[in-house]
């Protein structure tokens, strides 16, 4: 379980004394605290797994936006900081699919569920984000989704 995991990378982080290690688990366990609080407002239990896959793939995409504006603004030092952030993140990851896995998968899934063009995109993703949570960038899925229909 991610939860086991994080507990245990905590741990590690704080023994081997790694800062930038031990202060980026910390934020994945807060942000993942957020999600319990709000699941417990909404009569729900506490985030599964796929939910914290979620909130790393989501704090993986924020971090990467932040380094890229940090590097058009010439601040390499905090672009560098959000990179090594990025890098713990993906310790939790499952591995990322490549871009051709990616679209063999859209395609299996499109023949799968008989999705016949662009209404069907809202089934395809729904499926996608289920089996593949975490190991695919879904902005980048939607497009493939898109050109596979038409």
């Amino acid at each position: 379980m991610l939860r086991d995991q994080l507990a245990a990378a905590l741990k590690d982080a704080m023994k081997s004394k790694n800062a930038e290690r031990l202060s980026t688990v910390r934020l994945i366990q807060a942000a993942v605290k957020d999600r319990d609080i709000a699941n417990r407002g909404a009569g729900k239990e506490e985030a599964s797994d796929d939910e914290i896959l979620q909130i790393l793939a989501k704090m993986v995409k924020q971090r990467d936006e932040s380094a890229k504006i940090y590097e058009e603004n010439a601040r390499p030092e905090l672009a560098a900081k959000e990179r090594a952030e990025i890098v713990v993140l993906q310790d939790f990851l499952p591995k990322q699919l490549s871009d051709a896995e990616v679209r063999s998968n859209i395609a299996a899934i499109i023949a799968q569920i008989g999705a016949a063009g662009p209404k069907d995109m809202g089934k395809v993703m729904a499926v996608l984000k289920e089996r593949y949570a975490g190991q695919m960038d879904f902005s980048k899925a939607s497009g493939a989704v898109k050109e596979l229909l038409n």
